[in-house]
């Protein structure tokens, strides 16, 4: 399986946020949206970083309420690791697990073309399992 499977069904709309939003405007982008992270981007197609709940806390306990007033770039992760759709769903989940992040925005092109979730991916597998166990229970059915 590969990334663009996951796109397929889950859509390639990624929400932007610029590098100058403040993190309590983020806040309430991720509150009204429901989202754990955003792409920063200054022109929609371009990664200059990502941003997730976990930056937020992390930025809180060390900086203290004072960050929210602070640009969303100060508290982004700039060394994006990032995928491309032809890529599989395989060596993804091993680059989420070994770097430890949850959200990797794909690229086609150097462009902005999807975010792919550890979430999406469990997903994914989940409905395939569902698939591959109703064909065994049709196989079984039918040879009975």
């Amino acid at each position: 399986m590969r990334i663009s499977d996951v796109l397929r069904n889950k859509g390639t709309d990624v929400y932007t946020v610029r590098p100058d939003t403040p993190v309590r405007e983020f806040l309430s982008v991720m509150v009204e949206r429901r989202i754990g992270a955003c792409v920063l981007s200054s022109d929609g197609v371009t990664v200059a970083g990502i941003v997730s709940e976990r930056d937020i806390a992390r930025a809180l306990h060390d900086r203290g309420a004072d960050i929210l007033a602070a640009p969303v770039s100060e508290i982004a992760t700039s060394d994006v690791h990032t995928c491309h759709p032809e890529e599989s769903l395989d060596e993804l989940t091993r680059v989420m697990t070994e770097r430890r992040v949850r959200h990797i925005p794909v690229l086609v092109d150097g462009r902005l073309a999807g975010l792919v979730s550890i979430g999406d991916i469990v997903k994914h597998r989940m409905d395939e399992l569902e698939t591959e166990r109703q064909a065994l229970v049709d196989y079984i059915s039918s040879a009975g």
